[in-house]
């Protein structure tokens, strides 16, 4: 997620390319895990910049 966008709402990381790494644990499109990818649609706005954070770092050391 960009910075300065705090105040925006917060979009889906679904990228509509959905298919689970068996190895990583995670989407190969949004990098979530299936716990993520469930909880989203419910997930607090701290939730889901917390989820942000973490697909960030996960695209980062890849």
């Amino acid at each position: 997620m960009k910075q300065g966008t705090m105040d925006l709402p917060l979009p889906s990381p679904c990228i509509n390319v959905c298919q689970m790494n068996a190895r990583t644990g995670l989407c190969e499109g949004c990098q979530r895990t299936i716990a993520e990818i469930v909880a989203w649609g419910s997930a607090s706005d701290d939730d889901k910049r917390r989820i942000w954070r973490e697909i960030d770092q996960r695209r980062a050391i890849q």
